[in-house]
């Protein structure tokens, strides 16, 4: 089935803090969870609907036959905000599809030539294939540990 990437509506909240949830174990310092209660706190469907509508950020979500998969949300035109894929949908090369719409319609916007984004470590390989470079070295903050990278951009 083909990938539908469409803008978030406040009706996705709900789905997109479930989704985030769910896979939140890829990148938290502990499987459990244990020490990213603030983390945890920006990602509540609440969160999620003021994330929505700050026109700061672009929310996407990946459905496929009408149940979300994936999502993407850019802050600022050139910050990678959020980059999840559904575990069952893993290694379809859905992320990709996201980054490259959410890259294509960030790119059409004003900004700079550089994408940044806090990979975490189970990301990395990703975000080094798609051409981000490491910045700075591993940090730890809220129970998350994660890799400032950059893109350099034409």
């Amino acid at each position: 089935m083909p990938l539908a990437i469409r803008l978030a509506t406040l009706e996705d909240a709900g789905l997109i803090s479930q989704l985030i949830l769910r896979v939140s174990h890829f990148f938290t310092l502990k499987p459990d969870g244990t020490g990213a209660e603030k983390f945890f706190e920006t990602v509540t469907p609440v969160a999620i609907c003021g994330y929505i509508q700050d026109e700061r950020y672009r929310y996407y979500v990946a459905e496929i036959d009408g149940q979300l998969v994936g999502i993407v949300a850019v802050r600022d035109h050139r910050h990678l905000y959020h980059l999840m894929v559904a575990a069952q949908a893993q290694k379809r090369g859905y992320a990709r599809q996201l980054w490259m719409h959410a890259y294509r319609l960030a790119r059409a916007e004003p900004g700079g030539n550089t994408f940044t984004v806090n990979s975490s470590l189970f990301a990395r390989p990703f975000y080094e294939k798609i051409g981000f470079k490491t910045s700075e070295t591993v940090q730890e903050l809220h129970g998350l540990a994660y890799l400032p990278m950059a893109l350099e951009t034409d």
